[in-house]
C-alpha cells in the first residue's frame, strides 16, 4: 500500500474509532477533500485503464472501505439507492458526477422497490467530498469520464440492498 494512502486509511481509523457516527464522518469527508487535492494521493489509483470498482484498503477492525471508481460517462449512473445499514462518502478526484438526493414516498421491502421523489440535485466537482449515511437515498450520473475515492462503512459488494425507483 501507497505510504500516503496507508496514512490516510490510519487517520480515518482514528477518527472513526472515537468517533463512529456522523460527526466522525463530517470529519473524515473534510479530510477527503484535502486528500483529493494532492496528485500524490488520487494519481496512483485514478488511471484511464482501472476498473469501475477498485478496492484499495479494507480496515480490519472497523470494517470500512477504501475505493476508487473510474466511470466512462455517457450518461451512465446507478439508480436511486441508499447504504442499506451502512454509510458511504464520494470523493470527486478527477471529472464531475451529477449526483441526486430523493425523499422516501413509500417503503422498499424485499419483495417490492420503495418508491422515491426526487428532493434535489448538484454536482460534485474535482476535490469535493459528501457524506451519505444510513438511509440516505441517491444517486450518481457521469456525462463524461469521472473519477471518484468513496469510502464506505462496510464493504457494501457483500451486502444485499432493497431497491427503490422514482414516483
Amino acid at each position: 500500500m501507497e505510504a500516503k494512502l496507508q496514512s490516510f486509511a490510519q487517520a480515518c481509523h482514528r477518527i472513526l474509532a472515537e468517533q463512529p457516527g456522523p460527526e466522525g464522518r463530517e470529519k473524515v469527508r473534510t479530510l477527503l477533500e484535502q486528500a483529493l487535492k494532492d496528485e500524490a494521493f488520487v494519481g496512483p489509483y485514478l488511471g484511464d485503464d482501472m476498473t469501475p470498482r477498485h478496492l484499495l484498503y479494507e480496515d480490519p477492525e472497523l470494517g470500512f472501505c477504501i475505493l476508487a471508481h473510474r466511470f466512462n460517462g455517457g450518461g451512465a449512473g446507478a439508480p436511486p439507492h441508499d447504504h442499506g445499514p451502512s454509510w458511504a462518502i464520494y470523493g470527486q478526484a478527477r471529472g464531475q458526477t451529477l449526483m441526486s438526493d430523493w425523499s422516501l414516498v413509500e417503503p422498499a421491502s424485499e419483495d417490492k422497490p420503495g418508491i422515491v421523489r426526487l428532493a434535489k440535485s448538484y454536482t460534485l466537482t474535482a476535490g469535493m467530498a459528501h457524506v451519505y449515511n444510513e438511509g440516505d437515498l441517491h444517486s450518481p450520473r457521469f456525462e463524461a469520464p469521472s473519477w471518484l475515492i468513496r469510502i464506505e462503512g462496510r464493504d457494501m459488494s457483500k451486502i444485499n440492498r432493497l431497491s427503490y425507483r422514482p414516483a
